[in-house]
């Protein structure tokens, strides 16, 4: 990783100044479709996400803050905005001011980056769902890079060079309002009193990597199986009112598999073998649905 920082004091606040390449990540095929993003917070919380009250910022970037006091934020928890993948679990040293730094790939040459934290939850390798704990907001950094506790976030894709690697964020499917916002989270809301998960459903060998957000009525996840190369997508009701309930799975070049029906508390699972092949899934609660292009081809 390589990065250029400065110093710069604006008033009380010390600020640095990035510029950002790092090893290891280089440049792939064209980024696919736009992950479903939520705030990188627990569900219900409100934050105010800034991004041009920083010189470090180069483009898209957005510090995260909701205490009253500079420290009010430390060690509240950081979620993961998608399901993905981790690639990148360190402290960065004296590298750059990024501190501890997770960085969630989540497929289709789309990334998000998580700095400052306080402490790292999650190693690289792991699978991680959205709304899984990965961090704790902090204030790490290069040595003489004094900082207040705060999350710095970005999106990134791999098909530019830095900084036009950045991309606006996208929350809940509306684009952050930049230059300044407050948001309430939606990430891991759902108020389910549902008893299954998508894992029990799937079976043992599965893990989520991607989910999409029915309004208020469900969840549908796409799973893998990395031993078998097998997906499942399961739809998971957010209660148990009567309503027609899918999941659905199609392999690229196969027909669609689906399982729809008025079930007390999911649909699914539906299973196929996918190796090397990109996925479309979705599924449905009542008239409430979501649609995948093609994705997941790896």
């Amino acid at each position: 990783m390589r990065m250029k920082r400065t110093l710069i004091a604006v008033g009380s606040t010390v600020v640095v100044v990035v510029g950002l390449t790092i090893a290891g990540m280089g440049f792939a095929n064209a980024a696919g479709q736009r992950p479903p993003f939520q705030l990188p917070f627990p569900c219900g919380q409100t934050w105010n996400g800034d991004s041009d009250n920083s010189s470090a910022h180069r483009s898209f970037e957005i510090d995260f803050n909701r205490g009253s006091t500079a420290d009010a934020d430390l060690g509240d928890s950081v979620v993961a905005a998608s399901a993905g993948k981790v690639i990148t679990s360190a402290h960065q040293g004296s590298a750059n001011g990024y501190g501890n730094l997770v960085v969630i790939d989540h497929g289709g040459g789309w990334r998000s980056f998580y700095a400052h934290l306080r402490v790292r939850s999650v190693a690289v390798g792991a699978t991680v769902s959205r709304g899984q704990k990965i961090g704790e907001v902090g204030n790490t950094s290069k040595p003489g890079n004094n900082i207040s506790p705060h999350l710095h976030f970005e999106v990134r894709t791999t098909d530019a060079a830095y900084p036009a690697s950045i991309q606006p964020a996208f929350f809940n499917g509306v684009r952050f309002g930049y230059p300044n916002q407050t948001l309430r989270s939606n990430n891991g809301c759902g108020g389910s009193s549902n008893p299954h998960t998508p894992t029990e459903v799937c079976g043992a060998g599965y893990d989520v990597i991607d989910q999409a957000p029915l309004g208020s009525a469900g969840t549908v996840y796409l799973l893998y199986n990395a031993d078998k190369a097998d997906n499942c997508v399961v739809t998971i009701k957010a209660g148990t009112a009567v309503a027609t309930t899918s999941a659905y799975l199609e392999v690229q070049g196969k027909t669609r598999i689906t399982d729809s029906g008025s079930f007390a508390f999911y649909a699914g699972p539906v299973r196929a073998s996918a190796p090397n092949s990109c996925v479309k899934w979705g599924g449905s609660v009542g008239t409430t649905a979501y649609n995948s292009p093609f994705e997941h081809c790896d």
